[in-house]
């Protein structure tokens, strides 16, 4: 059976490479001249297995009131007169009650564990390098009020399989010493041994060319204009190359991996995605001295800043703004990332150098991604994963491979689309 995947970033391109391992015959169509161009490009760099917990948690409100008005907040609302806005606001609203963040953690956690084991076996199969470091990640907690949480949290996580533990100042030091330097302000940390580090846009790259070799067809350059459908079902996807000529791909079955632009494309099909897209800032800096650098994979919980060593590079990442398809780069978000920088590793890079990236997560209001049928018959999504695209990557695809070869997903606790059918 002929599947195109809609979409050429690291979602779509693990789920071309699994289906293509299942057997199905795959194409892909994407606007760009290249694999993950777009969200995949710059993200934070993390397999961040052990923070399942979403956004929309029952502290989120008051921290939303708390940031208003800070340009360099760690969430930042610009309202628009956009009803799909409101709308996703007001369900993010919903989604922070306690029993609805408990539910959409232990979903997220239960996928998670699952596409961590499914990104090492892909990893030993195909020996793929993508400057990944598999050091765990370490989260750190800069007052005690934050650090009290953390054995509730540990043990929290090990009821879904996820090994963590409480760290001290000194075992946070003893564990990346290149916190030695600010360690005084440093209340402890919580350690995630399994967890991992990677280039995301490196790996999907080496995974599209490893796919071609296997036989995928990519249609790059190829921009999607509508969904033909009719009865229930899609007829074709009609395209524009970059030379402005037109065409239909057809399949026996449609895969949407198209991040935050899913909702548009079939929002005529009478399909409403609950997808916003949420701006996330990166910067990506050589190393100067390797002495000072982390090794080990951090995410500072205080404000929502992660760094990860990516080769000879440091990728820091954070912060989230709700700004519609807006991907313009504010300087003032990407400073206050460039001073934590600076404050946390003085002198470990070139901040001159410094590359600076915004992409769009496409975040639904419990941050569960879409993954299974849609209402049409021959059309699947593997979307809308939010700031965990590359951690939930490889297991989102091949659960959904298993849907659409007719096999239960192995992942309990997880609400599959179509599995009510």
């Amino acid at each position: 059976m002929h599947v195109l995947v809609l979409g050429a970033g690291v979602t779509g391109v693990t789920t071309a490479w699994y289906l293509a391992r299942a057997g199905f015959e795959v194409s892909v169509a994407d606007r760009q001249p290249e694999a993950a161009l777009e969200t995949s490009y710059a993200n934070g760099g993390q397999i961040s297995i052990s923070h399942p917990e979403p956004w929309a948690n029952p502290a989120a409100p008051l921290n939303a009131l708390r940031w208003l008005g800070r340009e360099d907040a760690p969430l930042l609302f610009r309202p628009h007169a956009d009803p799909a806005q409101w709308a996703w606001t007001l369900a993010f609203l919903r989604e922070c009650l306690p029993h609805r963040t408990r539910r959409n953690t232990a979903a997220i956690a239960s996928l998670a564990v699952h596409s961590g084991e499914r990104l090492r076996t892909l990893r030993a199969e195909t020996g793929l390098a993508y400057d990944h470091l598999e050091h765990g990640i370490l989260h750190l907690f800069f007052t005690p009020q934050e650090f009290a949480r953390v054995p509730n949290k540990v043990a929290e996580l090990a009821t879904y399989g996820i090994q963590a533990r409480s760290c001290s100042r000194d075992e946070c030091v003893a564990i990346e010493p290149a916190l030695a330097g600010t360690a005084g302000e440093l209340a402890g940390g919580l350690y995630a041994p399994n967890d991992e580090s990677g280039d995301a846009f490196r790996f999907t790259q080496a995974l599209a060319e490893r796919a071609a070799q296997a036989g995928v067809r990519f249609h790059y350059s190829t921009t999607i204009s509508r969904i033909d459908h009719s009865g229930g079902r899609i007829n074709g996807i009609e395209v524009h190359d970059a030379e402005g000529r037109n065409g239909t791909l057809t399949a026996a079955a449609y895969v949407l991996c198209l991040g935050s632009y899913s909702r548009l494309l079939v929002a005529p099909l009478g399909e409403h995605l609950p997808i916003y897209p949420v701006k996330g800032y990166s910067v990506t800096v050589p190393l100067h001295d390797l002495a000072r650098a982390p090794s080990v994979s951090l995410t500072d919980e205080s404000r929502r800043i992660v760094c990860s060593r990516l080769g000879d590079r440091l990728r820091v990442a954070g912060t989230a703004e709700l700004n519609g398809y807006n991907t313009d780069i504010n300087l003032a978000r990407c400073q206050a990332i460039l001073d934590w920088l600076e404050a946390r590793f003085p002198g470990a890079t070139d901040t001159a150098e410094a590359h600076l990236w915004a992409g769009l997560r496409p975040a639904t209001p419990g941050n569960i991604p879409l993954i299974g049928r849609s209402r049409l018959s021959n059309l699947w999504y593997n979307t809308g994963h939010g700031t965990l695209g590359w951690t939930l990557a490889c297991g989102s695809a091949s659960c959904l491979v298993d849907l659409m070869s007719g096999y239960p997903a192995p992942v309990p606790n997880f609400p599959f689309l179509g599995n009510e059918a």
